[in-house]
């Protein structure tokens, strides 16, 4: 396995064998060990002693393994000031997975305000000028991008807003089926951090790879089968599944009953237009118009959560909308309109900013007055003022926090930094506590207790923390592998059958407690990086405010003490 270096600073491109101390790191796992080895803790985000790393999991590029191939982008964010790794699904982790890239390390920064792209093949890399792209969206850049490399290529971009380095600026990947940058990297700002590297663009080209080594053949194969056909034969990821037929947004029916639904920036967990978004509505609309249901992001992928949303006369609007923008830019703005979201939802994509941070922070503005709550054209509006870089479209940009302590708001929905997904935690303690205690920020994927809302009261106070340092390590495990999310419970109900995976893959001779050991060096790694970066238990806090202001229905407050929040982290 190699190590692609990219110095911006030189504008060469080197490769390198992978260190032997690296070789059971893959995904979110080696980003925290790379980040605590290479760079300075207390550097610039924005500056050159930044690196910004994309990496495939463990599993990446191995034709006939389901969704296993996420891509981690990784970086000191500018957001949380800390460590950040942000995921996505598309082409590009399986590709470069195929290449036996164990990852691709941008560093330094070009001297000159210039832009660039990155061309990787299988013969090599080379750094192209990309100055001609300068202020297209992601749409139009991936476009060109196409005309000149091929559709069949994958292509990592930033729009608009990580040329501005803007810190809600995420990164777009383009998925499979629909060859659009539909999928992002979005959460922590990393975009940013791609334009402060002048790195417009990645292409990567697996053509002529050849297929990646099996240490133990059959092992693999038996433990392949058996995880898709658990997937297939799944109540949620099969055929008749929640997940296949409604995509995300399934989930967003029970989050309302439970009263956890972010709605009017947070001043609510429930939002009376409900119906009209939720995942029975969207499928419904998606199929009436002609548009696509139980599509692909990934090639290979047996679940098939993404839908293709078009507008009345079946044009596409946006590929895929999914619960965390439905709520963020729906009820969380009181927007109760497919049609207004999906189109706020194209925006951030082409603009290349984070759909949840835009969702909290415009919530936020709302809040303070500059437009009123359910005024979809005011949100677009807002949006455009970021592409146009007015003062208040930075401010807007920069995120919900920067955002709340500009205008005075008192309800931030924010931990270290970074705006709260589509969970409220007073509602759904289990995600406050990962919120608060994940070196993450407030990140729905570092470890989401909805699935477990049937056993453990998401109000009361009792298991939350036993269950988010579960859910937590899960997670790590996940992006680690580059397993989807969505494809967690066959080795969660038996961690063997992942075992078997990384064994048939590497040929490790690894047991189900050298996993949990892997899961927990992870996050004790990520933490280290925050301690040195000058973090400590007194950031493990949600703000004030949740653990005051009642949530209605249920008038519910975060009523998690510190001296409890401390025990999620004991041990790291």
């Amino acid at each position: 396995m190699k190590i692609l270096r990219v110095d911006m600073s030189q504008q060469k491109v080197r490769m390198e064998a992978a260190p032997t101390a690296y070789e059971k790191f893959g995904g979110r796992s080696l980003i925290a060990h790379l980040l605590l080895d290479e760079i300075d803790p207390g550097c610039e985000p924005l500056g050159p002693g930044n690196k910004l790393i994309f990496t495939p999991g463990l599993l990446g590029g191995i034709s006939g393994l389901s969704s296993a191939g996420r891509l981690s982008v990784g970086g000191k964010s500018p957001l949380t000031g800390g460590v950040k790794e942000a995921n996505s699904g598309g082409m590009a982790g399986d590709k470069l997975g195929r290449l036996a890239l164990k990852a691709v390390v941008v560093e330094g920064q070009p001297a000159a305000d210039r832009l660039f792209l990155l061309h990787i093949t299988a013969q090599g890399a080379q750094l192209l000028p990309a100055d001609d792209l300068r202020g297209l969206g992601n749409y139009d850049t991936v476009a060109r991008l196409q005309e000149r490399y091929g559709d069949e290529v994958a292509i990592i971009s930033i729009g608009p807003a990580g040329e501005m380095k803007l810190a809600g600026a995420g990164i777009a990947v383009t998925e499979d089926f629909t060859k659009q940058p539909g999928r992002q990297a979005a959460r922590g700002g990393l975009g940013a951090v791609m334009g402060s590297k002048g790195l417009k663009a990645v292409i990567i080209d697996d053509t002529g790879a050849p297929p990646l080594p099996l240490a133990d053949e059959d092992l693999f194969r038996r433990a392949a089968r058996r995880f898709a056909r658990e997937l297939i034969e799944s109540p949620k990821t099969g055929k008749e599944g929640s997940m296949h037929l409604y995509g995300t947004s399934a989930i967003m029916l029970p989050v309302n009953e439970i009263g956890a639904l972010p709605t009017r920036n947070f001043s609510s967990g429930q939002f009376e237009a409900v119906q009209d978004i939720c995942g029975p509505r969207l499928r419904e609309t998606i199929l009436a118009r002609g548009g696509h249901i139980g599509v692909r992001c990934m090639a290979g992928c047996v679940i098939r959560c993404c839908n293709v949303f078009v507008d009345e006369n079946g044009l596409p609007i946006v590929s895929t909308l999914q619960y965390e923008t439905l709520v963020l830019l729906g009820s969380n703005l009181g927007i109760g309109n497919l049609d207004d979201i999906a189109r706020l939802n194209y925006l951030c994509n082409d603009l290349g900013l984070d759909s949840i941070e835009m969702g909290a922070a415009i919530g936020v503005a709302m809040d303070a007055g500059l437009a009123p709550f359910g005024d979809a054209q005011a949100a677009m509006d807002f949006l455009r003022q970021i592409k146009e870089g007015t003062v208040l479209g930075r401010l807007l940009g920069n995120g919900a926090a920067v955002t709340g302590r500009v205008l005075g708001v008192k309800r931030i929905p924010v931990a270290r930094g970074q705006g709260f997904p589509a969970y409220d935690p007073r509602g759904l303690k289990g995600n406050g506590v990962t919120y608060a205690t994940s070196a993450m920020g407030a990140d729905h994927t570092a470890g989401n207790a909805i699935g477990a809302r049937n056993t453990v009261d998401p109000l009361g106070r009792e298991g939350q923390i036993e269950l988010s340092k579960k859910l937590q390590r899960i997670a790590a495990m996940l992006d680690m592998t580059g397993l989807c999310l969505f494809a967690r419970p066959p080795v969660v109900a038996d961690p063997q059958l992942m075992v078997d995976l990384l064994n048939g893959r590497f040929g490790w001779g690894w047991t189900v407690a050298d996993l949990e050991q892997a899961e927990e060096d992870v996050l004790r790694t990520e933490r280290e990086f925050n301690r040195r970066a000058g973090f400590t238990e007194v950031h493990d806090r949600l703000p004030e405010i949740f653990s005051r202001e009642p949530l209605p229905p249920h008038n519910a407050v975060f009523d998690i003490p510190p001296e409890e929040l401390a025990k999620a982290t004991e041990g790291l």
